[in-house]
């Protein structure tokens, strides 16, 4: 059966880049307001594009972005997936690092492949893509679908997810299946696609120091006062020991360990931590001394600082002591870890770090647990052997990445989410000049069609 789709896969490419095509020139970014409309274009657009195919479905309106809601249904018993993807993307700039123009998708030669160039040409239109061009092939090819499946894109992964949470639970009956399946993801390597198994949870603070009541002449007032930025500062450099651990108490306490079959998984894939390493410049880990690179990526905590400002950096000189210095961190973190108490801990050493005559503010942001999926799901073996079907090879596979989504859909219907993309670690997603492989839109979309095939043989 799949021999006749995979054939009408191959020989619609035009027609299937076309519609990427269309769907990346919507500038569909969710985070800055000038473009609501254009979010609502993209959405329009996939609910065109799902009742094309056959499909009944709809843009449904939230207190922020909308989302798209499809329906295809399957024989009676098959199994139901619910088919997960964003089409929001995130803003272009800096727009000068751009080789072309971002909202603009053009095909470039690269070596035995071809790049599809383009905000969200990777995260997450291409990537979502794949899969209604997959369902699209079958249906064309066999009339229906083997199994019933539901489409949920969302608007606003980009920015935070605020009105996810809410439309889960209000269409929860509606939402109701089987399996999840999430498309934004990546492979192992480019040779070897994946099923991720393992996320890292996050937590995002923004922290402002402040000491005197108006910046300071540095003669005038030099070692007298308080420099805000140097505070803050000498606070950050805190936050790490010399050995790369993260330096607050109790913040290992909970982290749970890495269960024994998935250790001795991880020991056999081909990963190559000094290559890693020297493929973005650099020669020495810089995490735990104790930890593997692939350990400190996938399974261990982090704490990041992502930005400093206060005071004066325009050019030349102005001598000033600053009043106000501003930060934004983040963490990462494993298993077992609490997000309030990590952030609770981190204000805790802050606060008792701050000397006197300062003060310290803090501004809450994202959150969210890790998430790691249980080794016995039943889907896991049918995905990993229809990835193998077209790749001839898959593997499961952590990720150091966040993705709210996926705990919040297990919260809200019940069941499990299996990760499955077919991005590559060098797509430039989030950066200038993303990109997403022609062989990953073309072979990710026959991927597809051998999941579904092996999925439908589940019921």
């Amino acid at each position: 059966m799949t021999k006749t789709i995979l054939k009408r896969i191959d020989t619609t490419r035009d027609a299937r880049l076309a519609r990427l095509f269309e769907l990346v020139r919507i500038p569909s970014v969710s985070t800055d307001p000038a473009y609501a409309a254009d979010v609502r274009r993209a959405a329009d657009w996939l609910a065109a594009t799902l009742r094309d195919m056959g499909a009944e479905a709809d843009v449904r309106d939230t207190e922020g972005h909308p989302m798209v809601l499809g329906h295809l249904k399957g024989p009676d018993g098959a199994p139901h997936v619910l088919f997960y993807g964003h089409y929001d993307v995130q803003p272009p700039d800096p727009l000068e690092l751009w080789e072309t123009e971002p909202f603009e998708p053009v095909l470039r030669p690269a070596g035995d492949d071809h790049h599809i160039v383009g905000r969200g040409a990777s995260d997450d239109k291409g990537a979502l893509m794949t899969f209604v061009e997959a369902c699209r092939a079958w249906i064309d090819a066999e009339g229906k679908l083997p199994l019933t499946v539901s489409f949920l894109f969302e608007g606003e992964e980009e920015s935070g997810s605020a009105s996810l949470p809410g439309f889960l639970n209000d269409a929860a009956d509606e939402l109701a299946c089987d399996v999840v399946l999430v498309c934004d993801s990546d492979m192992f390597d480019p040779k070897t696609p994946a099923v991720t198994t393992r996320l890292r949870g996050f937590v995002a603070e923004e922290i402002s120091v402040s000491g005197a009541d108006r910046d300071l002449h540095s003669g005038m007032f030099g070692n007298a006062a308080a420099n805000a930025l140097t505070v803050l500062t000498t606070i950050l450099a805190s936050l790490r020991a010399p050995d790369g651990s993260v330096a607050i108490d109790g913040f290992y306490d909970d982290v749970a360990p890495l269960p024994t079959e998935t250790a001795d998984a991880w020991t056999k894939l081909p990963f190559d931590g000094d290559k890693f390493l020297a493929d973005i410049g650099l020669d020495a880990p810089a995490g735990e001394r104790d930890r593997t690179v692939l350990e400190q990526l996938w399974v261990r905590p982090s704490c990041e600082i992502h930005g400093i400002w206060g005071g004066y950096s325009g050019p030349g000189y102005k001598t000033v002591i600053p009043c106000e210095a501003n930060a934004k961190i983040s963490f990462r973190l494993a298993s077992g870890q609490d997000p309030e108490r990590i952030r609770a801990i981190f204000r805790k050493h802050v606060e008792k770090r701050l000397p006197p005559d300062c003060k310290v503010t803090f501004t809450a942001q994202a959150s969210a647990p890790a998430w790691a999926l249980e080794p016995g799901n039943p889907y896991i073996q049918p995905v990993l052997d229809g990835l193998a079907d077209e790749w001839g090879r898959s593997t499961t596979m952590g990720t150091g990445g966040s993705i709210p989504i996926v705990g919040a859909l297990q919260d809200a219907l019940g069941v499990d989410a299996l990760l499955v993309g077919f991005a590559n670690l060098d797509n430039r997603i989030h950066s200038p000049n993303e990109k997403y492989d022609l062989s990953s839109f073309e072979k990710g979309t026959r991927s597809w069609v051998h999941v579904i095939d092996r999925i439908s043989r589940c019921g």
